[in-house]
């Protein structure tokens, strides 16, 4: 175990330590109807263009933030997912995908979120930033693959282009080099910075989690 004198790593504190609410996200009542096959394929499409919502958000000022001296770091073309779930709703939606997509309450609160930290606080934004590319690369592997049994999408292909990372060569590699650089990245910070981190990483999952009730309302099972 780590001694006083070596601190546990950054990268195992976030995870850990928000665990609760990662669970809490993952375990939501719309993802697991989504995914045990109980609802249609207009909500899969929906959780696709509010994911446009916050990646838009996510990636906005990723110009700017690429030159910041902690995350910049972190910015990496190869994450994008923009213009993957682009292709995905025009697939989805068709070519005026666009036309009648808003947000839900708390896609807006959530993309508000990320807007505001990108400019005011780029140490928080990096929480979020690891809550969802190491959440696609990881977990979002196993939605893709549910997705295409469910909805016949071909692999990898048309539907599914968010979840499949064609320049990130090898993933498990690519999450160990990740960790790596939040390590670094705790290192740069204080005790008092890393603990705001910590709780920002929580309130990630806390609004992704909200979403997935906003949809869960918006889809309900039928009785």
């Amino acid at each position: 175990m780590p001694s006083p004198e070596q601190p546990a790593p950054f990268s195992t504190v976030l995870r850990t330590a928000s665990g609760a609410e990662h669970e809490a996200a993952e375990q939501s009542s719309f993802m697991s109807h989504l995914l045990g096959g109980r609802l249609g394929l207009d909500a899969y499409a929906e959780l696709s263009g509010q994911l446009w919502f916050v990646y838009r958000a996510l990636e906005g000022r990723a110009a700017e933030l690429s030159r910041h001296p902690v995350v910049g770091p972190f910015i990496d073309p190869a994450l994008f997912r923009t213009a993957a779930l682009e292709h995905d709703l025009e697939h989805l939606r068709g070519p005026g995908w666009q036309a009648g997509l808003s947000p839900l309450p708390a896609t807006a609160a959530y993309t508000a979120r990320i807007e505001e930290l990108s400019t005011d606080w780029p140490h928080g934004y990096l929480a979020h930033h690891y809550t969802r590319y190491l959440g696609d690369l990881s977990g979002g592997q196993i939605i893709r693959g549910i997705a295409e049994r469910t909805w016949g999408f071909e692999r990898k292909g048309a539907g599914v282009h968010f979840y499949v990372f064609e320049e990130v060569g090898n993933p498990a590699a690519f999450k160990r080099d990740y960790r790596a650089r939040l390590d670094t990245a705790g290192l740069a910070m204080d005790e008092v910075e890393r603990r705001r981190v910590v709780d920002e990483c929580r309130r990630a999952f806390t609004l992704n989690g909200a979403v997935f009730a906003d949809l869960d309302i918006r889809y309900p099972l039928s009785a």
